[in-house]
């Protein structure tokens, strides 16, 4: 006991000697926490079902380790009597480090859990399309909140900046109004999904083209003049759009108006118009293209051909051809498609 004595007032006596057994002893208290931490609560994640918290388990073994051993040799250095500007820059450094490592295992249980969140739950929020926009987003917050405790390690006053942050943050929302609309507009456009990028889509303004990019401030269509044409997202929130592919299949029923004259063979019109469009490859067998008769005009009887068509892409070529090929059929047919015609009386004064 008296040995034991003798030698710790030796070492008192010297601080750096008893700042490197310090330090020394916080690799192997480090270490062992480690151990015994994550050994006990790997016990409690082998019960659940998921992996994921075995995933994040897997990651808290480095910032364990790196902050027991930090505060250890921050301790260390405070025994050490170092001069003062010194002992301030290694703790800092220790405290920064320590931080960094933190922020940076953050950062990776985040994605973990936004991904596994994704997969399992039904929010409409969180979906594969809103996962990169929901991922940056919570990144950006967890980098600033790094940075701000990185600030308070090194004791830096940052109230001021706080302040002058806030009153900069409100002249640039209300200088970019439109641009945080178009941001929000673009968040629920994602987490709505009333179309997808390749979806077939009617603007209100008449134009047709499909989407081509999703963006967070504006989403651009290509028309089918190969127009792009790049809208708000805060226009297209509060528009009337109308989504060719939004149905259970990417396929469009297509509706022909045919007028023949009085005295036609219905059936035969009919099944003339049936053959039309089953002749035609843009055309679906399945469902079968119809004919109906719609009713007595003034002119004539108005028929309707009803057919399929696989993608709505192909509606304007595919109508064209079906047309050319009904005028010409008919044309040898002798089917006689009627015009509006206007008997004038006169009389004579």
């Amino acid at each position: 006991m008296d040995w034991i004595k003798e030698n710790f007032a030796l070492i008192s006596d010297h601080p750096l000697l008893l700042s490197a057994l310090i330090a020394l002893s916080s690799i192997f208290i480090a270490k062992l926490a480690d151990i015994i931490l994550t050994s006990l609560l790997s016990r409690v994640v082998r019960k659940t079902v998921s992996d994921l918290d075995d995933k994040i388990l897997e990651l808290f073994h480095k910032p364990i380790f790196y902050s027991l051993l930090f505060i250890g040799f921050s301790f260390s250095v405070k025994v050490a009597q170092l001069p003062s500007y010194i002992d301030y820059a290694l703790v800092g450094v220790f405290k920064t480090i320590t931080i960094f490592i933190w922020f940076i295992v953050l950062l990776k249980v985040f994605s973990l859990t936004v991904k596994w969140t994704a997969k399992q739950s039904s929010n409409p929020l969180l979906q594969h399309r809103t996962l990169p926009l929901f991922n940056n987003l919570g990144k950006i917050v967890i980098v600033v909140f790094g940075i701000y405790f990185i600030l308070l390690s090194w004791d830096i006053n940052i109230n001021g900046f706080l302040a002058s942050a806030g009153v900069l943050g409100i002249v640039l929302g209300l200088a970019a109004q439109d641009t945080v609309s178009n941001l929000f507009a673009g968040i629920f456009l994602m987490a709505d999904s009333p179309f997808k990028e390749g979806d077939y889509i009617l603007l209100d303004t008449g134009e047709r083209g499909y989407v081509k990019k999703m963006g967070i401030r504006s989403t651009r269509f290509m028309t089918r003049d190969d127009i792009e044409i790049t809208i708000p997202n805060s226009v297209i929130a509060s528009s009337k759009i109308v989504n060719e592919s939004g149905g259970p299949q990417d396929i469009e029923r297509v509706r022909i108006n045919i007028v023949v004259a009085y005295g036609s063979d219905i059936d035969e019109v009919k099944d003339v118009l049936k053959e039309i469009a089953l002749n035609n490859s843009n055309v679906l067998k399945d469902p079968e293209p119809r004919v109906r008769f719609r009713k007595f005009s003034s002119s004539g009887l108005k028929l309707q051909l009803l057919f399929w068509i696989y993608k709505p892409a192909i509606r304007g070529r595919t109508v064209d051809a079906v047309n050319t090929d009904i005028y010409k059929t008919f044309s040898k047919r002798k089917i006689i498609i009627p015009f509006p015609t206007v008997n004038l009386i006169t009389k004579d004064t």
